[in-house]
């Protein structure tokens, strides 16, 4: 069976008022959560030719993280500004380029993308088309992670959502996404909006209150581990990393690309093992995604 993971969206640098610089951007930070946990996974992207870029590489190289045809580019590479609150939680100001050609995803197990990368034009049409390209039993996974300041107007992000849950069997949304997308809403009515669009697995996060998921029209609610946190960069990122790990460790993968139903045990060690993740990272500065090795510790010791 074939393995590789591609992940398709943006690559910048985080730069921390008062404090260190970072690489990040979702899907990178999902790129290296899943090569951390033992998947080979190519990251499409834009890297600019500079010190910057030259962060993101190094980052990319130590977790093992390939880089597709045409990620790297001449010019800038983008950053975020990232402001750390009080409480841990950050807010971003983006300068950021993207226009990419649609990648190649052929030969893939998993394919995903999200935030920018995935909502932002020009590049959003080439992620929609390589999708579209996709090998049926290729699990296509969507995180939009929602930037309302660099992703066009609400209108075409909405439609560009329904776009892509159409095509996505998994659709993460954290509570702040949501409230955006659907503002008087409940999680429940919109998860059910994503899930009536064709995606299967779709689930939020909720912060401290761990998160909500509707799989093929059940609903399972599982609490957050409990963390002193140091900050939540990279949070929704390691949950997601977390998830689509567990579902290629345990084989959900397949049950969702063949429209076969998915056990509530598989459901729950997913959401259990996304959750872990994201706690591991909240606990560290920095988007950080934890090892195979620390995962695989945190999921024993809740278990004893």
């Amino acid at each position: 069976m074939r393995d590789r993971i591609a992940v398709i969206g943006e690559a910048l640098v985080d730069v921390v008022e008062g404090g260190e610089t970072h690489a990040g951007g979702s899907p990178m930070n999902i790129a290296v959560g899943l090569a951390r946990l033992g998947h080979p996974t190519t990251l499409h992207a834009r890297i600019g030719a500079d010190a910057y870029g030259d962060l993101i590489r190094a980052h990319l190289d130590e977790a093992g993280v390939a880089l597709g045809p045409d990620t790297l580019v001449s010019g800038p590479t983008s950053t975020a500004i990232a402001r750390v609150d009080a409480e841990g939680k950050a807010s971003y100001a983006f300068d950021i380029d993207w226009d990419i050609p649609a990648p190649d995803v052929t030969g893939t197990r998993l394919v995903h993308t999200g935030s920018i990368g995935a909502l932002r034009e020009p590049g959003a049409t080439a992620v929609l088309a390589a999708l579209g390209t996709a090998e049926a039993d290729t699990l296509l996974t969507l995180d939009p992670n929602i930037r309302p300041d660099v992703i066009g107007t609400k209108e075409e992000v909405l439609r560009r959502v329904a776009d892509l849950a159409a095509l996505c069997q998994v659709v993460k949304l954290s509570d702040e996404d949501a409230a955006w997308l659907a503002p008087d809403a409940t999680l429940e009515k919109a998860l059910a909006d994503l899930a009536a669009h064709g995606a299967r697995f779709v689930v939020v996060t909720r912060g401290s209150e761990g998160c909500l998921a509707l799989v093929d029209g059940a609903w399972f609610a599982r609490p957050a581990r409990p963390v002193v946190v140091a900050d939540t960069i990279g949070a929704g990122d390691a949950f997601m990393s977390g998830l689509l790990h567990a579902l290629l460790r345990d084989g959900t993968d397949r049950l969702l690309t063949a429209g076969e139903p998915v056990p509530d045990d598989a459901v729950l060690a997913a959401l259990d093992t996304a959750l872990a993740s994201a706690a591991l990272t909240v606990a560290r500065a920095g988007a950080n995604p934890p090892s195979t090795a620390e995962l695989d510790q945190a999921l024993r010791a809740s278990r004893e």
